[in-house]
């Protein structure tokens, strides 16, 4: 009896396979349904008569969606379509959207603030540091970018470091283009210097020193305003 929750992955060659290995295949008579409509999903699990095909992205396991019957499916999706044709439905999601639109401005000005309080930079680096805060937040915060920018875990002090880390990361160093070893801990080692390369960059603006022509940080900036 195919009634138990089951949840999968998938291996190099696209096939089902559980936490063992072990190849699963769907029920003759069930659907994949992909991840997206979350009032569909939650009415299709809560028949308790599904498979879950997960992934991993980075530390984070993520959903591409479920298996299960075709007409358990059909009736969540004619169940949402109904809801969604009611006013009072209507009503709360347009409010739903505008309250996250107003906690979202809200989050990216106290995001880049945060930013431009850690980059701490001397009174005539001033314009530097709000560009700086603003090319990092508008990386960082996006809903669904999956950054530390999107975590409540740690205080957004940190949130805001690890982000414009993350950020000189990519802008300022080689890192995406490098060739690291598959070998354990060589990326964490590769990052851990390349971190340490950008704080003394941010130590020079810090610390109001001249700024050479070739800093990458500068040049970055230039690059992104083009």
């Amino acid at each position: 009896m195919h009634s138990q929750v089951k949840i999968l992955s998938t291996n190099k060659l696209g096939q089902l396979t559980d936490d063992e290995g072990i190849k699963q295949t769907p029920p003759h008579d069930w659907v994949f349904l992909p991840a997206g409509d979350a009032g569909v999903t939650r009415k299709v699990t809560s028949q308790k008569k599904y498979w879950k095909v997960v992934f991993k992205k980075g530390r984070r396991t993520m959903s591409k969606g479920i298996w299960a019957p075709q007409t358990i499916i059909d009736w969540a999706k004619k169940e949402m379509q109904a809801t969604r044709n009611t006013e009072a439905y209507k009503k709360q999601r347009a409010y739903s959207i505008k309250r996250r639109e107003e906690q979202q401005n809200n989050y990216e000005q106290e995001f880049c603030i945060a930013v431009e309080q850690f980059l701490n930079f001397d009174p005539k680096y001033d314009v530097i540091a709000k560009t700086v805060a603003i090319l990092v937040t508008k990386h960082a915060i996006p809903v669904g970018s999956g950054t530390v920018a999107r975590t409540s875990m740690i205080p957004i002090e940190e949130r805001a470091s690890k982000a414009v880390i993350a950020w000189m990361r990519h802008q300022t160093t080689q890192y995406d283009h490098m060739h690291i070893a598959k070998v354990k801990g060589e990326r964490r080692s590769v990052r851990r210097s390349l971190a340490e390369q950008s704080v003394q960059v941010l130590d020079n603006y810090r610390k109001g020193r001249i700024i050479p022509a070739n800093c990458p940080l500068k040049n970055a900036i230039t690059k992104k305003l083009q």
